[in-house]
């Protein structure tokens, strides 16, 4: 334990650091890439919507 107290005393280990940015940055870049790929899919999504739309306009009223 006096190993574990030691090594905070002394202030945070650099690699540590440094992981700790790398993973931040990552975490940036993740979150930007899930608001692209929603962005994309509720674009094709309206696009679904629409095409189905006219679809349904195209058809041939039933015989009544």
């Amino acid at each position: 334990m006096a190993k574990a107290l030691l090594g905070h005393v002394g202030g945070p280990d650099p690699r540590m650091v440094s992981e700790m940015r790398r993973l931040q940055q990552r975490i940036r870049d993740l979150e930007a890439e899930l608001i692209r790929l929603q962005a994309q899919n509720d674009a094709l999504a309206a696009q679904t919507r629409d095409e189905a739309r006219g679809r349904m306009q195209e058809r041939e009223p039933a015989l009544t």
